[in-house]
């Protein structure tokens, strides 16, 4: 049974459980909590800053530690922290996360990749950010991690948080994880991804410009 509703996303509902951990639902009826709960549990395990899991025995159903603090982009909103510090940031967990082995010995190039990592998926908890919503994650190239987030900002700073500029700005200060292919791999998926709306794909084009008139 679940208790109030926390918060929504695109595509799940997070609901309170205790005062310890949350549930986080998928409302389309998609998704698999294990795996997802699995690379969670497998990136923590390395030291990197993800929320403790337990298992629901459900696949659509992810029991998770309950973290406390604004989400980055609410901070970023609210002017409690700037847009330089927190593109900073996100390179820093992009990097701490490829620092992490990967999971697959045949492919020692590959590594976990979250490929969804943008403000409003890192927690600002008072002992650290915390890195959430795991749901795409996979294995492959760092580049195609760099290149989504690149690519999710770039159209927000197209579309309705001009702000997202300078904080692509500052995610690609140093951009030596972000390559050609993994930009456009990244643009490839942005644009089948169904949960995208007709002018969010309308402006990958320009995304794409503008991430190489910064990084290339």
């Amino acid at each position: 049974m679940t208790g109030r509703l926390l918060g929504s996303g695109r595509s799940a509902d997070v609901y309170e459980i205790d005062e310890a951990w949350v549930l986080r639902r998928a409302r389309d009826g998609r998704g698999d909590a294990a795996a997802e709960g699995a690379v969670m549990a497998y990136v923590r395990e390395h030291g990197y800053p993800a929320p403790r899991v337990r298992p629901s025995g459900s696949r659509t159903d992810l029991v998770m530690e309950r973290l406390s603090g604004p989400t980055m982009l609410a901070a970023l909103l609210a002017g409690e922290t700037d847009a330089a510090e927190s593109g900073a940031l996100l390179a820093a967990l992009l990097r701490r996360l490829h620092a992490v082995p990967g999971r697959d010995p045949a492919d020692p190039g590959a590594r976990v990749l979250h490929l969804d990592l943008h403000p409003d998926n890192v927690i600002l908890a008072p002992d650290g950010p915390q890195v959430i919503d795991w749901t795409n994650a996979g294995d492959g190239p760092p580049g195609l991690d760099w290149g989504m987030s690149a690519v999710i900002l770039a159209q927000a700073a197209l579309g309705e948080y001009p702000l997202a500029h300078d904080l692509l700005a500052a995610l690609l200060a140093d951009p030596g994880g972000l390559t050609g292919e993994g930009l456009a791999e990244a643009l490839r998926r942005r644009a089948a991804d169904p949960a995208m709306s007709r002018g969010e794909v309308e402006v990958l084009g320009a995304a794409e410009r503008l991430i190489r008139t910064i990084a290339f």
